[in-house]
């Protein structure tokens, strides 16, 4: 399979609805970003019903916001549907069918790549699928070197958290790899004050276990902190971590999105329902 990707990136791709290829990729290899590697435990579960939608007002003073990686910081599910659509047809997966995009959603984005194998390749041996799904990340970072670009009004949010002085981290399902790519390639590597991998915690999503992480690290009160996610397992665990998740619909829909239990849904961070909600907690801050 290595020569897989070379002959892959070299082959010509019909627009895609969910690629985006007008992407521009600024490089800073000199940042360097501090992972989290202690594992944690909790007696949470992913799919805890003891646990109600956190309004977003009821943090009346915001402390940290937590954020996700793919598909949230930057718009990477296209290529990462991409790469799978790809890799799968090559080995044969559903009869040589290409997956499509509704696959996509329900069976991969946003889940770890354990959970992923599991579900794709339940007849193959484990060391099989793991060296597939490592080829596959291969595969997209070489994509991603290229293409990966911000979401839509990233950069107001960053000035707006960083002219408050907020605590912030990054906590994601993603590889290490992955994850170093896309904070360098978006210039927002120093912006974050902590990683959490959910490769390093003991339970990944759509277990809260990284989100407790997260909040461990910044020493932040879950009474106070705010969840950007866009997938339907980060935001199951950023509510069963008991914390209001605004949710973004780049790579899902919004009433998936809604039933896993966001606060708020949004198109990008440039909608004026996110703004809105920001503006009402400066104002209750100020009455503080």
């Amino acid at each position: 399979m290595p020569s897989l990707v070379s002959h892959r990136l070299h082959q010509h791709h019909a627009p895609l609805s969910l690629l985006q290829t007008n992407c521009k990729t600024k490089r800073n290899r000199n940042l360097q970003v501090t992972f989290v590697s202690t594992p944690t435990s909790s007696n949470m579960s992913a799919n805890s019903n003891s646990l109600e939608r956190r309004s977003i007002s009821s943090l009346a003073t915001l402390e940290a916001i937590l954020f996700d990686i793919d598909g949230t910081l930057c718009d990477s599910d296209p290529l990462h549907f991409l790469a799978f659509q790809d890799m799968l047809q090559e080995v044969g997966f559903n009869g040589g069918v290409p997956i499509d995009e509704e696959f996509f959603i329900q069976k991969i984005a946003g889940k770890h790549n354990d959970d992923i194998g599991v579900v794709l390749f339940s007849d193959w041996e484990p060391e099989k699928s793991r060296k597939f799904l490592v080829e596959k990340e291969s595969y997209f970072r070489r994509l991603a070197a290229e293409k990966l670009s911000p979401v839509k009004g990233l950069y107001k949010l960053r000035k707006w958290v960083e002219d408050r002085g907020l605590k912030r981290a990054a906590v994601t399902n993603a590889p290490k790899e992955n994850a170093e790519l896309a904070l360098s390639s978006l210039g927002i590597t120093e912006f974050f004050q902590a990683v959490v991998l959910g490769d390093e915690c003991e339970r990944a999503k759509p277990f809260p276990d990284p989100y407790l992480k997260g909040l461990k690290l910044l020493n932040a009160s879950p009474d106070h902190t705010l969840v950007f996610e866009d997938s339907v397992s980060g935001t199951k665990a950023g509510v069963a971590a008991g914390l209001p998740v605004v949710a973004l619909t780049t790579g899902n829909p919004e009433h998936l999105l809604r039933e896993a239990g966001a606060s708020l849904v949004i198109e990008n961070y440039e909608d004026p329902k996110l703004w809105s909600v920001l503006e009402e907690l400066d104002a209750l801050a100020a009455k503080l």
